[in-house]
Parts: structure tokens; C-alpha cells; sequence
């Protein structure tokens, strides 16, 4: 079984690692919630929260062309978002990352692991 590495965790939420050539991170509510509305005030703040975090983050370390910012839930009805940071020349854009590959991509991208000390600092704090 692939596992996915959690970087953040508290009693609401944890964020996860997609393994790709670009940064992606997931936010999932720790309780097994199926929709965004169903989820509390507290719930809500915690994702809002970290959505905003991994966001301005990505801009700034990585320099992305853009962020994109999706949560489908169809294969895994419980609620949760996917962050990718995107660049002009990696293998898929400007189609999503789950469309059809466009290229090649020749990305050189600073350290994953420092992008994600930086996330779990900015959340601790």
C-alpha cells in the first residue's frame, strides 16, 4: 500500500503529501465528513486556515505560475482539498493534473522538504 506522509496533524484536520513533480498537498478533516457544510465552525477555520498557508507559501518559495485549488471527493467521499502548485513548463499545464499530459516537464524546484518545514512551522506556531 502507497502511504502517504502527513506533515500536519491536530485534532481537526491533517495534511498529507502527493507524491508528483510539482508541490501538492491535501487538507482532510480527521473525522470522516462527506461534505464541506457538514463540517463545523472550527473544522472550517482549521482547513481555511491551512489552505491559506500552503497557498502564500507556495507562491513565495516556489514562485508558481499559479496555484490550483480543487476538492472533488468523488472516489473518497470525505472532504478534503488538493493544493498544487503549478508552473508553466511542467508536464501538464495549463490542462489539470489529471488531464491529459502536455509535455515533459523540465522543472527545477527548490527542496520539497524545506517547503514543508516551512508549512508545519508557519501551523505551529
Amino acid at each position: 500500500m502507497n502511504e502517504k506522509k502527513i506533515i500536519y496533524q491536530n485534532d481537526l484536520i491533517k495534511i498529507e503529501i502527493e507524491p508528483f513533480e510539482i508541490p501538492w498537498l491535501k487538507i482532510f478533516t480527521q473525522k470522516k465528513i462527506k461534505e464541506f457544510s457538514q463540517c463545523d465552525i472550527k473544522t472550517k477555520d482549521s482547513i481555511l486556515n491551512a489552505l491559506d498557508v500552503i497557498e502564500k507559501e507556495m507562491l513565495s518559495y516556489f514562485n508558481t505560475t499559479k496555484i490550483n485549488i480543487a476538492s472533488f471527493g468523488n472516489y473518497v467521499p470525505h472532504v478534503h482539498f488538493h493544493i498544487q502548485a503549478r508552473f508553466e513548463n511542467d508536464s501538464f499545464f495549463p490542462e489539470p493534473t489529471w488531464g491529459k499530459k502536455q509535455r515533459d516537464g523540465k522543472l527545477d524546484l527548490p527542496n520539497f522538504e524545506i517547503f514543508y518545514k516551512n508549512i508545519i512551522a508557519i501551523l505551529t506556531r
